[in-house]
């Protein structure tokens, strides 16, 4: 694990009035996580940490103590808390995150602190749509099928492997870092989104796509892909979101994850 920025410090008491901060410990690595965090840089009521598992090079940070690497499980995760005394965890890692999302249940929980989770909502096919939802990544590979076809997949560096099983089509990765694994028939394209509808468009005709695999991640930052796929009439196959922790307290999105800590400085109690 890595510090980085301000360094961790012993911190104060649960606060019993509004005139001390509150700890916080987001979670991070998301366009919603960056934007909560930017809108806590300057509230003095609030003392956040920003963690990132650290599984790119170089990682979007804010400006607010950030550490990046992982707890140790779920006791490890439950050590931090009680070694920084946070009061509140803020889970808005990715809706594919779901071991981190449920570590972190597990250890709000044994702590004893709140736990908030930012989910952003999953996306739904339109009328136009050609979409087919599978479960996992083997299904994602096994439902190309046996005539080759030329697949855009946008679902990072770590879980390619799944498509060396199919080796008869001919792919077009995208990702922030090349993958060390691979299909033996892939051009592997090192981008960061997100990106816009025309340039989504535009790498879509240039190669030719005729099939996008992609995880449903929800949200607006990625949305242009299938906006995209729709215009051109590329299948889609969906790989749908694996089933995450049952929690509390859940928002949709950063503004309502700022408005739901400002309500709790407000009435100093949560619902």
């Amino acid at each position: 694990m890595t510090t980085i920025g301000r360094p961790l410090k012993p911190p104060p008491p649960m606060p019993k009035d509004t005139q001390h901060p509150l700890k916080l410990l987001i979670l991070g690595g998301t366009g919603e996580a960056m934007e909560l965090a930017k809108g806590l840089e300057d509230d003095a009521r609030f003392d956040p940490v920003y963690s990132v598992a650290g599984r790119t090079r170089k990682p979007r940070l804010p400006n607010l103590r950030c550490r990046t690497g992982g707890f140790g499980g779920i006791q490890g995760l439950v050590d931090w808390i009680r070694a920084e005394g946070t009061h509140i965890i803020i889970d808005a890692t990715h809706p594919f995150a779901a071991q981190i999302s449920a570590n972190a249940a597990a250890a709000a929980d044994q702590a004893g602190c709140k736990l908030l989770a930012l989910r952003r909502p999953a996306w739904t096919p339109e009328p136009e749509d050609h979409w087919r939802s599978v479960p996992h990544m083997a299904a994602a590979a096994q439902a190309l099928g046996d005539t080759p076809r030329r697949v855009l997949l946008t679902i990072g560096q770590l879980e390619l492997a799944a498509f060396c099983q199919a080796p008869q089509h001919h792919y077009i990765t995208r990702s922030v870092e090349l993958p060390e694994t691979r299909p033996p028939q892939c051009l592997c394209l090192t981008q960061r989104g997100p990106f816009q509808l025309e340039d989504e468009l535009a790498l879509l005709r240039e190669h030719r796509i005729d099939t996008l695999v992609t995880k449903n991640s929800g949200g607006d930052a990625t949305r242009a892909k299938l906006e995209a796929a729709r215009q051109c009439g590329v299948q889609v196959v969906m790989v749908e979101r694996p089933p995450v922790a049952q929690v509390a307290h859940k928002v949709p999105h950063a503004q309502a994850a700022l408005a739901w800590l400002h309500q709790f400085t407000s009435n100093g109690a949560f619902a």
